[in-house]
């Protein structure tokens, strides 16, 4: 951990400690509700027959302790029938004093034996209980994990990305994402479907429930708090609603919104979509281009898909880099970015790199490379 990364977490600790002991109104209502729409990544679950022998063990540990403890100090009991304490006599005791049901034929009359049943065998008998009603106390217990979970994501999440919609769109968008090295940590999901929440669930994400359309919805993905945004609803018109709210909500993140047709590409724009895809023109293109000369059709495919041969890779100049020419470089570049701008191609292949210029390379993908 970075030495500016533990101040952060140090307040991310404090914040879950006060949030167990203590919450204002309005903090326990936002946890509520963020727990009923903030859906955490799925955790390894222990098998109801595992739980079940589990719990029996730890009833049957406990029994023993207890029949141990009453049978060393014997002699600070007396039995009403005969007297005496035999190790029946103390298996019988810690079964009905556990139980709850004493009936008094068995009684503590030492100082000893009446001190141990204070301060020992009581505790057992409230953790025997604890371990028959154990059920609902896992209820209690995961919903308080839950809680916690969630505030420490949202407590921790910052300079992130956020999806909207989790259709087929935003799923590659997230594969590529990941393929380019941002951690699933960092990716939000937002969309009004509970499948696609499920889904993006069981594939390690966190996402949220709700219309992306209003503020709360967004906030509670922290979009405030987000570096890029990638809008990619069904339909149109909800792409440019959300992008006006995601907007309003952070004016620093980077926009990319996808929408269908041409004609709405300058209204996405004009409510602060840096960028914006359209699908169906892309679709044609590609299609075009298949007609006209299949290698050229599948080469572009290549790049736009990560890892399946050829790829697009945006990455800083390297020291050995500066002073030289794209040409001299040992990837192939395509473009040069610099101060946020992209050189076009004779220009870009004429000048000489400086330091905190960006290339945009076409290289094989690591595993491909090393095969």
């Amino acid at each position: 951990m970075r030495d500016d990364e533990q101040p952060s977490s140090r307040r991310v600790t404090r914040s879950i400690l006060r949030s167990l002991w203590s919450r204002s109104r309005k903090e326990a209502r936002d946890d509520a509700e963020a727990g009923r729409s903030i859906a955490m990544p799925v955790q390894g679950v222990v098998p109801p027959l595992q739980q079940v022998i589990k719990r029996l063990f730890m009833a049957i540990l406990v029994l023993f302790i207890t029949i141990l403890i009453v049978y060393v100090d014997r002699e600070g009991y007396t039995d009403n029938s005969d007297g005496s304490l035999d190790l029946l006599d103390a298996a019988y005791y810690a079964t009905v004093t556990l139980s709850t049901t004493g009936y008094g034929d068995i009684t503590p009359v030492g100082d000893a034996a009446r001190l141990t049943n204070i301060f020992v065998i009581t505790p057992l008998r409230v953790l025997f209980l604890i371990i028959l009603v154990g059920t609902t106390l896992e209820v209690l217990t995961e919903r308080t994990r839950q809680q916690v979970r969630i505030h420490r994501w949202r407590a921790r999440t910052r300079d992130h990305v956020v999806v909207i919609g989790y259709g087929t769109k935003g799923r590659h968008a997230v594969q590529t994402l990941i393929g380019q090295g941002v951690g699933k940590e960092r990716i939000v999901i937002v969309d009004t479907q509970g499948k696609a929440v499920e889904a993006a669930g069981d594939d390690g994400l966190v996402a949220v429930t709700g219309d992306a359309t209003r503020s709360e919805t967004l906030l509670k993905a922290e979009l405030h708090r987000a570096t890029r945004v990638i809008i990619a609803p069904q339909r149109d018109e909800t792409a440019t609603l959300v992008t006006l709210t995601a907007r309003q909500l952070n004016r620093h993140a980077t926009i990319v919104a996808a929408v269908r047709e041409d004609e709405n590409v300058p209204l996405l724009k004009q409510s602060g979509a840096d960028t914006v895809v359209t699908s169906s023109s892309s679709a044609g293109r590609l299609l075009g281009t298949f007609m006209a000369s299949p290698p050229v059709a599948r080469t572009l495919e290549d790049l736009m898909t990560l890892g399946s041969g050829l790829d697009l890779i945006e990455r800083a100049v390297t020291q050995d880099e500066v002073g030289q020419t794209p040409r001299e470089c040992a990837d192939l570049v395509v473009a040069v970015v610099r101060d946020k701008k992209v050189l076009d191609y004779d220009e870009g292949r004429r000048a000489q790199l400086r330091p905190g210029d960006r290339v945009i390379t076409i290289s094989r993908p690591v595993s491909a490379a090393a095969e």
